[in-house]
């Protein structure tokens, strides 16, 4: 089942930000992930919620997800985003 891995961003250094951006897609083919949004514009239609920035990763199962985000492809660049951005993470499973 595919899995989902949603990130708000909120970015506190935009030029290291854009080297981890870089970074990030050479560490998602391993584990078969893919970018299904990538800081697209986002309009609010209910609620109070106004995020800046949003990414949807798209894995083949949870297991994946977690391999890619615990991985050594991606240590540097997770490192780099936590310095750069201030970001909540969660990871959901598709629909069966």
């Amino acid at each position: 089942m595919s899995a989902y891995v949603i990130v708000q961003v909120e970015v506190t250094d935009q030029a290291g930000y854009d080297e981890y951006k870089k970074m990030v897609p050479s560490s998602l083919s391993a584990y078969g992930g893919k970018f299904v949004v990538r800081g697209g514009a986002c309009e609010t239609l209910e609620g109070a919620w106004q995020p800046s920035r949003m990414v949807v990763l798209e894995f083949p199962s949870s297991a994946q997800a977690k391999r890619w985000w615990e991985s050594t492809e991606y240590r540097d660049a997770k490192a780099l985003r936590q310095r750069t951005a201030k970001t909540a993470m969660i990871l959901v499973e598709g629909a069966a």
